[in-house]
């Protein structure tokens, strides 16, 4: 299949602590990540808070910069090229945000939201005023809105209608690849499942292709075509939304599908603990970073770093104890 995006050894490292008294650290949020997105699909990337999944997600964009590795994409490499020579880039590519509330201008209009991605791009000459207001009009619709809201402001919104103002804004320069960070993990349960179907709607419609990042795997089983399962900045598995969750390998991602609450009160699941804590990046374990906390680990789990096969088709693992 034909990649949008490709990752390949993406690393990327934060200098932390300051002054004469603080000792410096540099953390790898993001460190040796390699993958594909083909067009048209739904990458989901799932892992706990803090694993690095937001920062891979605004690295592709190159909203920061990568401290290593390469980003293609659409066959461009853009992993180095200077931030004035990606304008022809992010009118094809955009981020929808966690916070609803916070990534929307209180001051701005909603109509002027959803306008300013097509004025930056310069879609639209001032002669062409009409055909800015009947596009916006057309992409309120396609999110749910009404063309009475156009003149309303953030505030006045409840917090799932925010959240379609953000996608509407996304789609205003007919992007092919869209990074959606978590943007149902602040809604409401009932409102998430409506925004997941819009999402999906939408990509059917336009033929999009999206980085879906979560830490909710009852999510991304909705909506994702293939899932990689992120831990301490690393990917340790990633297959298709079918194999992952009938033949779950690594024992991190046993734990995380462990978790998924069932909403039958009669049926009795038994969760998989881990011991401990997520590790600190400042101070990471040796060998496999998940093996503190793993119920299979084995003696050179502490010293070999497992690297990511595919151990069957599309199906790839991190883990030294894949027979377990």
């Amino acid at each position: 299949m034909e990649h949008i995006v490709e990752v390949k050894n993406l690393k990327k490292s934060f200098s932390i602590g300051r002054g004469d008294f603080r000792k410096k650290y540099m953390i790898n949020a993001v460190d040796d990540v390699s993958f594909n997105i083909n067009k048209q699909e739904i990458l989901g990337l799932v892992g706990e808070s803090g694993c690095g999944k937001t920062t891979c997600g605004k690295l592709i964009l190159r909203i920061i910069n990568p401290t290593s590795g390469t980003i293609m994409f659409n066959g461009h490499d853009i992993t180095t090229i200077p931030q004035k020579d990606m304008a022809r880039f992010r009118k094809q590519m955009m981020i929808i945000y966690q916070d609803p509330f916070g990534s929307l201008d209180p001051r701005m209009k909603i109509g002027s939201t959803i306008a300013e991605p097509m004025e930056i791009h310069r879609m639209f000459s001032k002669d062409e005023k009409e055909q800015k207001e009947n596009r916006i009009l057309e992409l309120m619709e396609k999110v749910g809105l009404t063309p009475d809201q156009i003149n309303r402001y953030p505030h006045e919104f409840s917090g799932g209608q925010r959240q379609r103002i953000g996608i509407a804004r996304a789609l205003a320069t007919n992007p092919t690849f869209i990074v959606a960070d978590e943007p149902v993990s602040a809604l409401d349960v009932s409102i998430q499942a409506q925004i997941i179907n819009l999402l999906k709607n939408l990509q059917k419609e336009f033929g999009l292709t999206l980085l879906f990042i979560t830490h909710d795997l009852s999510v991304i089983k909705h909506i994702s075509d293939r899932i990689a399962v992120m831990y301490t900045g690393e990917i340790v598995e990633m297959a298709t939304r079918a194999e992952l969750f009938k033949n779950p390998l690594h024992p991190y991602t046993r734990t995380l599908l462990s978790s998924i609450p069932i909403p039958d009160p009669k049926t009795k699941k038994r969760p998989v603990s881990l011991k401990g804590e997520v590790p600190s990046l400042i101070n990471l374990p040796s060998g496999c970073r998940f093996h503190p906390r793993c119920q299979v680990c084995k003696k050179e789990c502490s010293v070999v770093k497992p690297e990511l096969i595919e151990v069957t088709k599309d199906h790839f693992v991190a883990c030294n104890n894949l027979s377990s």
